[in-house]
């Protein structure tokens, strides 16, 4: 168990927590949510020590062990991946460099052989006989081949180095458990693996995610960061979000009432409260008045963007026809003779483990690369918006958020232009920010407005959730589930796909895999199919 007591953190005059108490226990899986700048990793730094509050403490259950995964990728450059992974346990790890340091030495005394023997047996207590092959275990289950568990991190690509750091916070079956966004980079094999070892796993996790299907999958309880405080929720985010979006409506609802019986008998006492035959029931009403108080709804620091896109006019039958399209880069061939025949009602989600293919494929059919062969060609009646995955070249210039839209209005009102900015979280002086200094998530709702201002009946969406937080992931999945043209997108986000998708096509080396389904029976079937390879 571990628990923050009476914690306050302060940076200047902005506070972050205000007295937070709050125990996380074993065998529970705690999803930490809240709105961006909240303070979620800032709060699992203090959990871990890295960060000292203001006031209050941290306390956990002695001898217990926690472990923390680790956000900078290249720390252990020099060190072999096997070795790294071992690292997660620093006190087995500690003990097995004494141990060679101690067999390694010339003179091998009578105390060395006592203190040999204190070593092995506190080695065999914590299980380091098993260690390698743990370590193996959970590197392959994340994908990490064992040809790589001998080779050094430094030789690693960046997505091998991130399931190495996570595999080495799971290692050693710590007591508690934090992880910063564990999903990141991951392929969908790996993130599968990760939601069955945390289901099954039986002490404390404590995890921060953008990612909705993982935490609905693995969450026993939400940690809600709002107001300086954090609640706890019994349940996963659906249930969250349910019953928080419930809880409110009632307030608000409840109040409304009360609100209307407050000028009902206000209205009863300005009438009679002169009148002698009435006058009684008046005094009573007061009373009653008094008695009324409504119910303190806070302003919470969770805000959803309004994202709603509208076609100015309905595309006609024919959408988009892609004929042979092949595209070769540096020697590796990503898209291999593709034919795809876009029609009406599809809105398409394109999966596949190579990136750079889905993203080529997006580049080719918006002008921005040409095909090695092939072609394409979209109906008269279809106007496309597009969302690249590096959206960087949009936002060179140095010119205000409002100005950067103009250019994308019909309507060139700046207050109109600024109306649809306070939409997408931009009121005030935020919409006269410089688009030069843009965070990431800033950029993408930028990008989202530009587009809902287009019209297009056809959206291209090359990873539109990447950078956003949950409120806004949210707000953009309901958006796109409510539109009415065409979508071709890619996402990591398997809520995202499910929810929105109504086709599946899978690139691959070999050509491409057409369903016209929702993303989980894909993968049931994908899975099925695999299954039937391995036993053929």
């Amino acid at each position: 168990m571990i628990s923050a007591n009476g914690v306050t953190l302060r940076f200047g005059k902005r506070t972050l927590f205000e007295n937070v108490n709050i125990s996380f226990s074993p065998g529970n899986c705690y999803g930490l949510i809240g709105a961006n700048g909240a303070g979620k990793t800032t709060f699992l730094k203090i959990l871990s020590g890295e960060i000292e509050p203001s006031q209050g403490d941290v306390t956990m259950n002695a001898n217990e062990r926690l472990s923390v995964l680790k956000q900078n990728h290249h720390e252990y450059e020099e060190f072999k991946v096997l070795e790294t992974v071992i690292m997660g346990n620093s006190e087995l790890y500690k003990i097995m460099k004494d141990k060679e340091a101690l067999y390694a030495k010339p003179d091998f005394s009578e105390a060395d052989g006592v203190r040999a023997g204190e070593l092995e047996a506190k080695f065999a207590e914590l299980d380091g006989w098993n260690a390698e092959t743990d370590a193996a275990q959970l590197l392959t289950g994340l994908g990490v081949e064992t040809t790589f568990h001998d080779m050094f991190m430094s030789d690693l690509t960046e997505v091998q180095k991130v399931k190495v750091l996570l595999a080495q916070a799971l290692f050693g079956n710590p007591d508690v458990l934090l992880l910063d966004e564990p999903t990141n980079y991951l392929d969908i094999e790996a993130i599968e693996w990760l939601q069955e070892f945390l289901i099954n796993f039986s002490n404390t996790v404590i995890v921060v995610s953008h990612d909705r299907y993982f935490l609905n999958s693995v969450c026993t309880h939400i940690a809600d960061i709002d107001y300086g405080k954090i609640t706890v929720y019994t349940g996963n985010y659906d249930f969250w979000y349910e019953s928080s979006q419930l809880a409110l409506k009632q307030m608000k609802d409840s109040n409304k009432k009360k609100e209307e019986k407050i000028k009902e008998l206000q209205e009863f006492i300005r009438r009679f409260s002169a009148n002698a035959s009435k006058s009684k029931q008046a005094t009573s009403r007061k009373k009653l008045l008094e008695k009324i108080e409504l119910d303190e709804i806070k302003p919470s620091n969770r805000k959803y963007p309004y994202i709603h896109f509208d076609m100015d006019r309905e595309p006609g039958k024919e959408i988009l026809f892609i004929d042979n399209l092949s595209k070769t880069i540096g020697g590796k061939k990503l898209l291999n003779n593709i034919s795809i025949n876009v029609q009406k009602e599809d809105k398409i989600a394109f999966v596949g483990p190579e990136g750079l293919a889905k993203t080529e494929l997006f580049e080719i059919l918006t002008d921005n690369s040409v095909q090695d062969s092939g072609d394409f060609k979209f109906g008269i009646t279809t106007s496309v918006a597009y969302f690249p995955k590096d959206n960087s070249s949009e936002f060179m210039k140095d010119i205000s958020i409002v100005d950067w839209l103009m250019q994308y209005s019909k309507i060139k009102e700046e207050t109109f232009v600024r109306g649809f900015l306070g939409r997408m979280l931009f009121s005030g002086e935020e919409a006269l920010k410089k688009v030069n200094v843009l965070s990431g998530g800033e950029r993408v709702r930028c990008m989202l407005a530009k587009m809902m201002l287009s019209g297009a009946n056809v959206l291209i969406l090359d990873e539109p959730t990447n950078h956003l937080d949950l409120e806004s992931i949210t707000a953009l999945n309901n958006g796109l589930i409510n539109y009415k043209g065409v979508l071709l997108f890619t996402s990591h986000d398997h809520q995202f796909v499910q929810t929105i998708a109504n086709r599946i096509i899978e690139i691959t080396p070999h050509g491409i895999i057409d369903r016209r389904t929702t993303y989980d029976e894909y993968l049931e079937s994908d899975a099925s199919f695999k299954k039937r390879e391995i036993l053929e």
